[in-house]
């Protein structure tokens, strides 16, 4: 009766992903799908514990209580701008806990298949892992955005993986006289995963943070094949789909992610494409020797006002800034005096997947307004004014033409063709891919520099007098 109750339980939970995951596809229900995936994981964890009995009610009560405390405290205090770090981080310990079970398995395993499973989830979960807090340190600052390489990387990314594979047959069929008292597969799994930790360094370190979206893409779907394999040796049923749910949409999403900045997987995991701005560049008005035209708040409320369709691009400069309140309430005041406005969403813009999606939904942007790249590319040649808060490398026109630039094909918003375009940036430095962007420089573009949220502030100010 009790395992009827737990399978039920679990086949509930599996609905429950599902349709969460279904959910996720729209933001408008993107937020009830998350909450009816969380609700499922929370069934799957309540079951599996009355299942093996590990924790009594009392224990399982306090455990979600802090728990929840520390979900609440991280969704309160962490800032929108470092909410890509914190889901590298979430991934990383994905990772590690999917390794740390599977690990602790292998002490009473049997038979060579178990130990095989068992050494894929080590490998995959402790690659995770690491990986993932190499990427935090990336996306947070606290390592360089630069892709880091040295001389040799290839000949020791090989050993290492050599090494690897050296430590999974180990594992499987290794003496117990090197074992130092333990069982051979034990020892070759202690193994495995300081070689597996060194390999998910390796594997993230030569990557630039403009391809960190990507990146963290990825190693979501790592987070889940780990789980799945766990699942696997444990014999969970929820956590295998979870698991595979996970890893299959992360691969998913790793691919349209590529496909929108026209690159494969293996040209962004070897390419080294992504740099911080360089500090020297020209703060304002000229770079390269060519000249930009620049505006103040009073011309583009005028021009803002009197237009008849206006089309937003919210880029990481909108974070940073964190001005998706004003940009809201800037479009709100323009739509009360019949401007047509709509928001523009590259698919890469931003420092994770759905960035821009994330931080409109935090300032109640109606989700009607909302337009992915390919639905709206064909808009800007009837648009009259084009307002760029904080993009950069997603609206290049070099894209287009240019094949010595590092963002050749990839698929931009077509600013350039609106009739006026308005860039809000802090200065002329580049972007993440690390080359000057052809729009700052076009005769229908204008600059209106200085911070994102200051600007739009001026900008209300203005309309509203007019």
């Amino acid at each position: 009766m009790v395992s009827d109750l737990i399978n039920l339980s679990y086949l509930l939970a599996a609905a429950l992903f599902i349709v969460g995951l279904k959910r996720l596809q729209s933001p408008a229900t993107a937020r009830r799908g998350n909450q009816l995936a969380a609700l499922g994981m929370l069934l799957a964890v309540v079951a599996t514990l009355f299942l093996k009995q590990i924790l009594s009610p009392i224990e399982m009560i306090a455990g979600l209580a802090v728990g929840g405390l520390v979900g609440l405290v991280l969704a309160r205090q962490v800032k929108m701008t470092a909410m890509p770090e914190l889901v590298a981080a979430f991934n990383g310990f994905g990772g590690l806990a999917s390794a740390l079970v599977a690990g602790a398995e292998v002490i009473g395993a049997t038979g060579w298949s178990t130990v095989l499973t068992i050494t894929i989830s080590v490998v995959i979960g402790m690659v995770t892992f690491s990986g993932s807090f190499v990427a935090f340190g990336k996306l947070s600052g606290k390592i360089s955005g630069n892709p880091i390489s040295f001389r040799g990387q290839g000949l020791l990314m090989t050993l290492v993986a050599g090494a690897a594979i050296f430590a999974m047959a180990w594992a499987l069929i290794g003496p117990a006289s090197l074992s130092a008292g333990l069982a051979p597969a034990s020892f070759g799994v202690l193994v495995l995963a300081a070689v597996a930790l060194l390999l998910g360094i390796l594997f993230v370190m030569p990557i630039g943070g403009a391809d960190m979206p990507v990146v963290v893409a990825l190693l979501n779907s790592f987070s889940g094949l780990a789980a799945a394999a766990t699942g696997f040796v444990l014999g969970n049923t929820a956590l295998i789909v979870s698991g595979a749910l996970v890893g299959a949409s992360g691969l998913i999403l790793t691919n349209i992610m590529c496909v929108a900045m026209n690159r494969s997987l293996l040209n962004v995991l070897i390419g080294g494409f992504g740099q911080e701005s360089d500090a020297s560049a020209p703060a304002l008005g000229m770079a390269d020797g060519r000249r930009v035209t620049t505006t103040s708040p009073d011309d583009t409320a005028i021009l803002l006002t009197y237009a008849q369709r206006v089309i937003i691009i919210p880029g990481y400069g909108l974070a940073v800034a964190q001005a998706q309140h004003q940009v809201r309430e800037l479009a709100d005041i323009l739509q009360a005096r019949g401007v047509d406005v709509k928001y523009a969403i590259h698919p890469v813009a931003g420092r994770m997947p759905g960035h821009m999606n994330v931080l409109l939904a935090e300032a109640n942007v109606p989700y009607d307004q909302l337009f992915e790249m390919d639905d709206i590319n064909h808009a800007f040649d009837n648009t009259d004014v084009t307002l760029v808060v904080g993009a950069n490398d997603v609206v290049n026109p070099a894209a287009r033409h240019d094949q010595s630039s590092p963002i050749y094909g990839m698929p931009i918003l077509n600013a350039d063709q609106s009739r006026a375009a308005i860039v809000l940036k802090r200065s002329m430095r580049p972007g993440y891919a690390g080359v000057q962007n052809e729009l700052f420089f076009s005769a229908n573009t204008r600059m209106l520099f200085g911070d994102a949220k200051d600007s739009i502030s001026a900008l209300i100010a203005e309309v509203k007098e007019i």
